[in-house]
């Protein structure tokens, strides 16, 4: 499957919004989003004006590098999305939400999405006591999500959760620290979805 291989932080910088994709070293004077915030390359440094596709065209991006995925993906969440009833934008927003790598990463299992996805391929994570492998699982309200017996050693996963108090827990996710298990309680609304997102922009683009 095709991956991003280049520079993470050049992302946060092109997007002129820090992503939080490395994990502590986004909250520590090291992040290049703090020391270079514009955007990369030669002509990083110039003001550009955008046009209304550019602006539409930046948001879909900019989630899309939060998330961690391509277009194709993306797109597929979007379709899927545009199929539920409700609003479409909080019903993609909701979907990515309940990507298994991502519930991983805001339980505290992991420093970053990018992390959560790898340590989710190496199969650290069972879902209702059984092992889930796929970072693109949907969990459903219930679903309890905990750190496989064997790997609960691993200094990665205390450190991971001794960070998760600085970002905060999010309500409609349990975690059971001491046991290295969590649960979906419900599915986020879109008030509890406080990343400066406008998803409103990005069914503009996709409906045009």
């Amino acid at each position: 499957m095709a991956r991003y291989i280049g520079s993470v932080c050049r992302l946060c910088r092109r997007e002129n919004l820090k992503l939080f994709l490395k994990g502590d070293r986004c909250y520590s004077d090291k992040c290049a989003y703090n020391r270079r915030n514009y955007s990369p390359g030669q002509h990083g440094q110039r003001r550009s004006k955008l046009s209304d596709y550019g602006i539409q065209l930046r948001e879909k991006q900019k989630v899309k590098r939060m998330y961690g995925l391509l277009e194709k993906q993306f797109h597929s969440y979007f379709k899927k999305a545009e199929r539920q009833r409700g609003i479409t934008g909080t019903s993609l927003l909701v979907l990515l939400e309940r990507r298994l790598d991502n519930v991983v990463y805001r339980l505290g299992f992991a420093n970053s999405r990018i992390q959560a996805r790898l340590l989710v391929r190496h199969g650290h994570f069972t879902v209702n006591g059984r092992k889930v492998n796929i970072p693109s699982y949907l969990v459903k309200v219930g679903d309890v999500i905990e750190v496989k017996e064997k790997k609960r050693t691993i200094s990665l996963f205390a450190e991971a959760m001794d960070a998760v108090e600085r970002r905060g827990l999010t309500n409609w996710l349990e975690l059971d620290k001491d046991n290295f298990r969590g649960k979906v309680k419900a599915f986020p609304t879109r008030e509890e979805l406080t990343m400066p997102i406008q998803e409103q922009l990005i069914v503009e683009l996709y409906s045009k």
